[in-house]
């Protein structure tokens, strides 16, 4: 009976692969097994080697290449509804020098604080137009990761100025005028759903 018993076997993992193959070669326990993964196998291809453990109740693929952005992709998996915001998106789009210690995450205000014992994170509350809008998605490693776009991080640093340091703001928007393509008009509809339209346009006319 063991050889059928490892035939079987073979079978589940090489069907389980393929799911996580479809899927970037990263999945949430909870997605596994929506996605028809039974949990013995999930557990068995841990135990076995076959995938390894990202973060808590996050798995990939054990012979997957190297995660190049493993915090944002573990952070995307791990926190679906949120978006990276601020500090980690200004880092995303290269529009600063600061290197964020914490992946700083935005999430619709009642939503369940995360638990996440790594990568560390830092979430802010945002309502309305102001958590909804100005989200790219960006497929980081296979994972679609959200992201807020330059402009809409720019009126967001602008927001929280006091949170993320105002030398950091201003060296963003430096970084972006040196940009060939600089979108005055979605930042200052960001700016205008921030409520920080009178704040940011002095430091506009000064540098753009």
């Amino acid at each position: 009976m063991k050889p059928q018993n490892t035939k079987n076997r073979g079978s589940r993992f090489d069907r389980a692969v393929g799911i996580f193959k479809k899927h970037g070669g990263i999945l949430r326990t909870a997605q596994a097994i929506r996605a028809g993964i039974h949990p013995g196998t999930l557990y068995a291809m841990r135990d076995s080697g076959a995938l390894e453990v990202v973060s808590r109740g996050v798995y990939r693929l054990a012979n997957s290449p190297p995660l190049g952005n493993p915090d944002l992709v573990t952070v995307a998996a791990r926190v679906p509804g949120g978006v990276i915001c601020l500090i980690s998106a200004l880092a995303f789009h290269e529009l600063t020098t600061q290197i964020p210690h914490e992946v700083h995450v935005a999430l619709p205000r009642g939503a369940e604080e995360p638990r996440l014992d790594h990568p560390p994170i830092k979430t802010y509350r945002f309502t309305g137009e102001a958590f909804t809008e100005g989200v790219e998605a960006h497929e980081l490693d296979g994972v679609s990761v959200r992201i807020y776009s330059p402009e809409k991080t720019l009126a967001d640093c602008f927001k929280f100025r006091n949170q993320v340091g105002l030398d950091t703001v201003v060296e963003a928007v430096r970084f972006y005028r040196e940009r060939r393509s600089i979108k005055v008009d979605n930042l200052m509809r960001y700016a205008g759903i921030c409520r920080v339209k009178k704040i940011i346009r002095p430091y506009l006319e000064a540098i753009l």
